[in-house]
């Protein structure tokens, strides 16, 4: 018999949900709202202001994330049935840890590049015309749209899990009673 829990424990549960939130929030603002802001508009450093730090934090909740993921025990991998499915499950996962550490270390180099960290929390110069020349902004969008693919494989695949094949997976991570 497996001593492995049948839940995540409350700090992967907390990092897990806490991580897709402002993940999320941080791909909604970045494309939607601070795109639509032209950089020379002066609410632009306050929007990559909070923009910046938002995916600092980010960037620190996932390396703890990963840190609890290698150090904290964890339940079994489920199954779907399908040996193909498992292995996309797995692939997924680990693609979602590297996405997000890729769009933080490319939203640090947009900022290195541009010159930011000067502009916005020293009020230092200014912001260049666009930032579309900078290499890491082209990855930066492009990681942003592989993210949002991702993500919504991810609920996708959570919700095939708990309403085709009913093996109630979201109580691992703490929605619903637990597994007995």
């Amino acid at each position: 018999m497996s001593n492995l829990p049948k839940r995540y424990s409350k700090i992967a549960i907390t990092l897990h949900w806490l991580i897709a939130t402002m993940v999320i929030i941080a791909l909604f603002i970045g494309g939607r709202m601070l795109a639509g802001i032209n950089n020379s508009d002066p609410e632009k450093v306050t929007a990559l202001l909070g923009h910046m730090i938002w995916g600092l934090v980010v960037g620190a909740l996932m390396l703890a994330r990963i840190v609890v993921r290698f150090t904290v025990k964890r339940p079994a991998p489920v199954s779907t049935g399908n040996t193909i499915l498992n292995h996309i499950g797995g692939l997924v996962h680990t693609l979602l840890y590297l996405f997000v550490i890729a769009m933080v270390a490319s939203g640090i180099g947009i900022s290195i590049l541009a010159g930011l960290p000067e502009i916005v929390f020293q009020g230092i110069g200014e912001l260049p015309t666009n930032f579309n020349d900078l290499p890491p902004r082209a990855a930066h969008g492009l990681i942003a749209k592989i993210l949002m693919g991702l993500i919504l494989l991810h609920i996708a695949a959570a919700l095939f899990h708990q309403f085709k094949l009913k093996d109630r997976l979201l109580s691992r991570m703490g929605i619903g009673k637990a597994i007995d």
